[in-house]
């Protein structure tokens, strides 16, 4: 076990104990049963009350025709163990829906932990998203030739561990990548021909991020480093003159409507043979550049809500900036499109929430390191086992026997909800 990682403010402990024991992690400890009573109280980690999608419940009903629909098709009485996970994420088969969400050029994602993630979430079958920044900040391929570098490296641990039919790497690009050239250099690398050739290698376009919206990628380097890279990126010595390190920042992009949509189109005329993605930080105007960017031709958009975050934030940023992710999915509404949602996921009750509210399915980010970080072999898998046991379980309860049926009729919602349009069925 390694702990070289920490998560304030996030159910590290639990993570971690999901990432050693897998499903069992989802029920009380063994050793009480028998002489414990259960019944509900407060949770074991402490999850934020203003938190729309904490406060939300999930509601099963008592006539389920669903339910009797599996039972003639089984001709048995349905059990959870016969929900349906699989699903298609941004032109992806994926056996979860579940993503392992873009941790860039941040210093947590060192370049073994990266390539361990890389590696788990392949033997998941599910997709695996690369965040920006990484060729800028630690070049394209290492001195010799040899191709050990984080980017190439999880590419590369990804594709030799997948099969040939789930899953997928979606990598991100922002302003600096593009001076880089780094989706061009990805689409004529061979490394990165096993994903194309079976149609599992997507590009997505960064917009923002929930922990900065607005605001660019920022990391903190050693001296050496920022000179290293000070012709592409801008430099703040907010640490002192004095000290060895300082901030370094990304320009945030300058979209509009317009901008995005021949965006997308580029990139689908530029890479025909990737998927296009799109992430959204939490803005006001998420309907409107969600729909935009599907107009355009986008196959999945990505919207990380402000409680998300992996790396290097203003704390100001953290608590008050960006709307919720319960609040986007309202705003964005059900739809027939493929909308991805991340922040602060973990778990299964967080996860059927924002798929009955209208994602596909929901991203894993500070949760996937930690369970890389507590055990880099099988880790990231058990804590999925913990998610698909609690996923199809939920899905079950409320009479649901494929997780992309969950709507927002199995939620009691806040009461600010009930009367809003777009989350009163899909659209």
């Amino acid at each position: 076990m390694s702990t070289a990682l920490v998560a304030n403010g996030f159910p590290e402990e639990e993570v971690r104990s999901r990432a050693r024991l897998g499903a069992a992690a989802v029920f009380p400890a063994e050793s009480g049963y028998g002489n414990g009573l259960l019944g509900a109280g407060p949770a074991p980690y402490a999850p934020d009350r203003d938190d729309d999608l904490e406060r939300i419940r999930i509601v099963p009903p008592v006539f389920m025709p669903e339910r009797l629909k599996k039972l003639i098709d089984l001709g048995r009485e349905p059990l959870y163990s016969d929900v349906e996970l699989e699903t298609v994420i941004g032109g992806f088969t994926s056996r979860l829906p579940l993503y392992v969400s873009a941790f860039g050029s941040t210093q947590v994602a060192s370049h073994h932990l990266g390539e361990a993630v890389g590696r788990q979430a392949a033997q998941l079958g599910v997709p695996l998203v690369i965040g920006e920044n990484v060729v800028p900040v630690n070049g394209y391929r290492d001195a010799d030739g040899a191709g050990a570098t984080p980017l190439l490296g999880r590419i590369a641990a990804y594709a030799e561990a997948a099969d040939d039919e789930h899953g997928g790497v979606a990598l991100q690009q922002s302003t600096e990548d593009a001076d880089a050239e780094v989706w061009n250099l990805v689409y004529s690398d061979p490394v990165s021909e096993p994903l194309l050739a079976t149609g599992r290698l997507a590009f997505e376009l960064k917009v923002g991020q929930g922990a900065k919206p607005g605001l660019g990628g920022l990391t903190v380097l050693d001296r050496d480093t920022a000179g290293r890279v000070a012709e592409q990126y801008a430099t703040d010595e907010v640490f002192g003159a004095d000290s060895d390190r300082v901030l370094r920042a990304s320009s945030p992009g300058t979209f509009t409507e317009e901008i995005l949509r021949q965006q997308v189109r580029l990139m689908r005329n530029n890479f025909p043979r990737v998927k296009v993605w799109v992430k959204l930080h939490p803005g006001r105007d998420v309907a409107l550049a969600a729909a935009t960017a599907w107009a355009a031709g986008a196959d999945a958009v990505t919207v990380d809500g402000a409680e998300g975050g992996t790396a290097w934030a203003p704390t100001g940023f953290l608590s008050h900036v960006g709307l919720p992710l319960a609040d986007c999915l309202r705003r964005v509404g059900r739809k027939d499109r493929c909308l991805l949602a991340s922040g602060r996921m973990w778990e299964g009750t967080r996860a059927v929430k924002a798929l009955a509210l209208g994602a596909r399915a929901v991203g894993l980010g500070r949760a996937a390191l930690l369970a890389v970080d507590e055990d880099r072999e099988a880790g990231l898998c058990r804590l999925a086992e913990a998610f698909a046991l609690e996923t199809r379980m939920l899905t079950s309860a409320v009479g649901k026997y494929h997780v992309n049926a969950l709507d927002p009729e199995d939620l009691l919602l806040p009461a600010a909800w009930r009367m809003s349009p777009a989350t009163s069925g899909a659209a």
